[in-house]
C-alpha cells in the first residue's frame, strides 16, 4: 500500500510540475511589434502634386482629341459643302446653257416663219378649165441638166451638222442647204423655209418630181424645208441630233411641194 500511494504521488507531482510549467508558458506576453513605415508630409506633398499632374495630362489629352475630331468634322462639313455648291452651281450653267440654246432656237424659227415682203411669191394659175399653173416670174428658168447639179450637190453635202442658221460649208440649217442647192444652178431662192414654200409653182405631194422643194407646215408659214431626190426620199438638213441626211418620205409626210426646175 505504501507503495502504491508513493508511485501515485509521484505521478501527481509531475503532472503537477507540468501544469505548472504549462501554464506559466501560457501566461508570458508578446512582446515582439512590427514597425509600420510612417508617410512624412513631403511624401504625401509629391504624391498629390504627381495625381494632379497625371490628371492635368489626361485632361489635355482628351481636349486636344476633342478638338482634332471638331477640326476633322469642319473639314469633312467643309468639302461636302463645297461639293454640293460646285454641282449647283453646274446644274444652274448647264440649265442657262440649255435655256439659251432653246431661246436661240425659238427666235431663229420666229424669224423664219416671219413673211418677208418681196420675197414671197404667189402661185398663179392657168385659165379656166386648164388646171395647170404657171411658175413664178421671181424664179429664173434654169439650163438643162440643173436637177441634177442640185441633187448632186445635195448628196455631197449628206454628213454635215445641222446649225440653227447655218449657210455652209460644212454646217446647215434646213432652208440654208435648199437655198445654197439651187443657188448652183442660178436659181437665187428666199433664205427662210416661209419663203421658200411659196416659191415657184405649188404642185401636190402625190406628183412629186426630182428636185421639187418639199415644205412642212402651211403655204407660206412652212417650218422645215427638204429636196425630193426620188424614189420616195427626199434630203434636207434634219435637226442637230441627225445633220444632213436622206430620209424616207412616208415616214414624214410632207404638207406641200413647189417646183422652180
Amino acid at each position: 500500500m505504501a507503495l502504491r500511494a508513493g508511485v501515485a504521488g509521484g505521478v501527481l507531482s509531475t503532472i503537477a510540475v507540468a501544469g505548472s510549467a504549462n501554464a506559466a508558458t501560457a501566461a508570458e506576453p508578446v512582446t515582439e511589434t512590427i514597425e509600420m513605415p510612417m508617410l512624412t508630409a513631403a511624401l504625401t506633398s509629391k504624391v498629390a502634386l504627381s495625381a494632379e499632374a497625371t490628371q492635368q495630362a489626361a485632361d489635355g489629352y482628351q481636349y486636344r482629341a476633342e478638338q482634332q475630331r471638331a477640326a476633322e468634322k469642319a473639314v469633312k462639313d467643309a468639302e461636302k459643302a463645297q461639293h454640293a455648291a460646285e454641282k449647283k452651281a453646274e446644274a444652274a450653267a448647264e440649265k442657262q446653257a440649255a435655256e439659251r440654246a432653246a431661246t436661240a432656237e425659238r427666235a431663229a424659227r420666229g424669224a423664219e416663219r416671219t413673211d418677208l415682203s418681196g420675197v414671197r411669191t404667189a402661185a398663179t394659175t392657168s385659165s379656166s378649165g386648164s388646171g395647170a399653173s404657171a411658175p413664178s416670174q421671181d424664179v429664173p428658168a434654169p439650163a438643162s441638166g440643173s436637177v441634177a447639179t442640185v441633187v448632186a450637190f445635195l448628196q455631197a453635202q449628206v454628213g454635215d451638222a445641222y446649225v440653227m442658221g447655218g449657210t455652209g460649208p460644212n454646217s446647215w440649217d434646213c432652208s440654208g442647204l435648199v437655198q445654197a442647192a439651187f443657188k448652183q444652178v442660178g436659181v437665187d431662192l428666199p433664205r427662210t423655209s416661209q419663203a421658200q414654200s411659196t416659191a415657184g409653182t405649188q404642185v401636190g405631194t402625190a406628183n412629186l418630181q426630182v428636185g421639187d422643194i418639199l415644205y412642212w407646215g402651211g403655204q407660206g408659214s412652212a417650218y422645215h424645208t427638204g429636196v425630193y431626190i426620188g424614189d420616195g426620199k427626199y434630203l434636207d438638213a434634219a435637226n442637230p441630233s441627225k445633220g444632213v441626211v436622206i430620209q424616207d418620205l412616208s415616214g414624214y409626210p410632207a404638207s406641200g411641194a413647189v417646183r422652180v426646175l
